[in-house]
């Protein structure tokens, strides 16, 4: 699903910069796929994204 339109960032795109790593938070991200928030409208869906995701990482990187 397409979670920032300005930036045409979907939630996979998000999921896999938190699975790399160093990412903590939806500017974390955006970062990391090259860009930041333009109108905004997407930060709270882009931070759920990436709190889901966070477990994830930690899990694995405890294993």
């Amino acid at each position: 699903m397409y979670v920032c339109m300005c930036n045409g960032y979907t939630d996979k795109d998000i999921r896999s910069v938190v699975k790399r790593g160093g990412v903590s938070c939806a500017t974390d991200a955006y970062a990391a796929l090259g860009s930041g928030f333009c109108c905004g409208t997407c930060k709270d869906c882009a931070e759920e994204v990436v709190s889901q995701e966070l477990p994830n990482v930690t899990l694995l990187a405890a294993e």
